[in-house]
């Protein structure tokens, strides 16, 4: 929608729960969470909603994504380990899924620092 909040435009048209979305630095592509496919998995799509891929394949839920400044990369959260949660970092693509927390209690809500750190 505009800034003003007219013209929204749905982006999504799945009756699966879609959520947490997350425009990437360049505001061409859209990350989110979605039920879609009976777990909840990590998606991307072009900014206009369209090509939507899911990123990540896994038993364990991912979800809540948030793009690095750069764009090349995603933070999440994932149940993977047996843990709660844990915050896992990959690529834009959503190749080498990393586990950056190992920590019994549960991680969340990743975030980026505003510069171009690196882990």
């Amino acid at each position: 929608m505009d800034a003003e909040g007219s013209n929204p435009v749905r982006l999504t048209d799945n009756p699966a729960y879609d959520a947490y979305p997350a425009w990437s630095p360049d505001g061409t592509r859209i990350a989110f969470h979605s039920w879609r496919d009976g777990n909840w998995e990590i998606y991307v799509m072009d900014a206009d909603g369209s090509n939507p891929v899911r990123l990540t394949n896994n038993p364990a839920a991912d979800y809540s994504p948030a793009w690095s400044p750069d764009g090349t990369r995603i933070a999440f959260e994932s149940w993977r380990d047996g843990n709660y949660s844990e915050i896992y970092v990959m690529g834009a693509d959503g190749s080498n899924p990393v586990n950056v927390t190992d920590n019994p209690s549960g991680d969340y809500s990743p975030a980026w620092s505003p510069g171009n750190h690196q882990r």
